[in-house]
């Protein structure tokens, strides 16, 4: 079948979406072209460039930008692309291009700002109109870009939803995961984990919030290393890598208790009253260190929220009670790019840091002992997905024909609401937004 703006979005229902959602190259071309193009996306964090020609490469869906720190201080994102020829600028992930960037093909120049600085042999450009177009007004920004509290987020399209209107109250996970440090600032700390997965993003992103797979997904994993603690007699105290395995083996009432929060437009978390971070271990000086810069309540109510994977559609996850982000980069219908990240709570303990890059290791890492069992189900389902005999893939635990995705909702911890949600948001989005489907329109 064809797919179009104008009959793509059938292939969603309240209840279930059809598997050419997850498998047709057609409909991954309309979501880099519309859906990511309408929503916000998460681009890097302010301290991966904390100097003026400090430069970070990524790629928004099928995009390549880079985030720059200009001379004033400001953060801005450009299209990695020289208006001249449309060579990339540059092909590091990172580094200072110092006061300007120079094009390697033609030594074109521009101020770390985008503006162009300068052209060789400028004279050949002389009542040629050059100035009216649009390679005269350098790199290219994209269409919006938002520092929030040092993560840096861009809009691709020129116009559409505010930074505001889009994250709303789900900004609060963010906000705990900042707030944990005594100084109320996050640093990256390092590179992060790469892990190639043979399978469509929504995949990875629909997982995040699944808790009916840990306790049979990771049985051979996590299962495994909770029955050899077990047969060593559970030796005290636990080894830092048993907190962190142990949980994924918790039964179904404990996913169906710690609950599920849903906001609009796609975005929601899991562990809502607790999570499989709720119970490790107290690190020594950091409750003092929180009283001591937010004072006694406040360090309580940061300290006693444990949300478990918070998803901001629509490729982004983040962990609060680890300083964890992943990143879901979509390269074909059936190949996704997972970033890991991690972060430094500044001023605290270094012992929090150790715990976040072991939790990396073992679950997120492409040497991890969990995240293979959870690839094995992706790229399962990529395949099983090409077999004819059912079209449909269900989404309908738990749900109700009255459900109202537009309100905030707090649910039982195994409902699929947020997977919905995130479909719901998806047909949204690929839609354009009102000021550009106008100017289409009088064409």
């Amino acid at each position: 079948m064809t797919y179009t703006l104008d009959n793509v979005t059938k292939l969603v229902q309240p209840h279930q979406v059809h598997r050419d959602i997850y498998t047709s190259p057609e409909v991954f071309r309309l979501e880099m072209k519309h859906l990511f193009r309408n929503t916000w996306l998460f681009v890097g964090h302010d301290s991966q460039v904390p100097k003026p020609g400090d430069y970070f490469t990524t790629q928004l869906a099928d995009q390549p930008v880079l985030m720059v720190r200009h001379s004033d201080g400001e953060v801005h994102v450009l299209y990695n692309r020289c208006p001249h020829k449309g060579t990339k600028i540059v092909i590091d992930r990172s580094g200072n291009t110092g006061k300007f960037f120079r094009c390697p093909y033609h030594a074109w120049s521009f101020k770390t700002d985008g503006c162009l600085l300068a052209i060789p042999l400028k004279k050949g450009y002389e009542n040629t109109g050059f100035e009216k177009t649009e390679a005269a007004r350098g790199l290219a920004p994209v269409g919006a870009v938002h520092n929030y509290r040092g993560f840096v987020f861009a809009r691709l399209a020129e116009e559409g939803i505010g930074f505001e209107e889009y994250f709303g109250e789900s900004l609060s996970s963010f906000d705990n995961m900042i707030d944990r440090s005594p100084e109320g600032r996050l640093e990256v700390a390092g590179p992060p984990l790469r892990y190639m997965h043979r399978c469509n993003w929504k995949m990875l992103v629909e997982n995040q919030t699944d808790t009916c797979h840990p306790m049979v997904a990771h049985e051979s994993s996590a299962g495994t290393a909770v029955k050899i603690y077990e047969a060593m007699g559970n030796p005290e105290p636990k080894p830092m890598a048993m907190e962190i395995i142990a949980p994924f083996m918790s039964p179904y009432e404990f996913f169906e208790h710690m609950g599920v929060r849903t906001w609009p437009n796609g975005h929601g978390h899991t562990g809502v009253h607790h999570s499989i971070h709720s119970n490790y271990s107290e690190v020594p000086g950091y409750w003092e260190m929180m009283v001591k810069a937010h004072g006694e309540e406040k360090a309580k109510r940061i300290l006693s929220e444990n949300r478990h994977n918070t998803v901001y559609f629509p490729n982004l996850m983040i962990k609060g009670p680890i300083q964890l982000l992943r990143n879901f980069i979509p390269l074909a219908a059936d190949r996704t790019l997972v970033e890991s990240w991690i972060y430094r709570l500044v001023g605290a303990p270094d012992l929090l840091l150790k715990r976040t890059a072991m939790y990396n290791r073992l679950i997120n890492a492409p040497t991890s002992i969990v995240g293979h069992d959870d690839l094995e189900m992706y790229e399962r389902a990529q395949e099983g997905l090409q077999a004819d005999g059912l079209e449909w893939v269900n989404l309908q635990r738990l749900f109700s024909p009255e459900e109202d995705l537009s309100a905030v909702a707090v649910e039982n911890g195994t409902s699929e609401r947020q997977m919905r949600n995130q479909f719901a948001a998806w047909v949204k989005f690929m839609k354009p937004a009102p000021a550009a489907a106008s100017a289409r329109a009088a064409e």
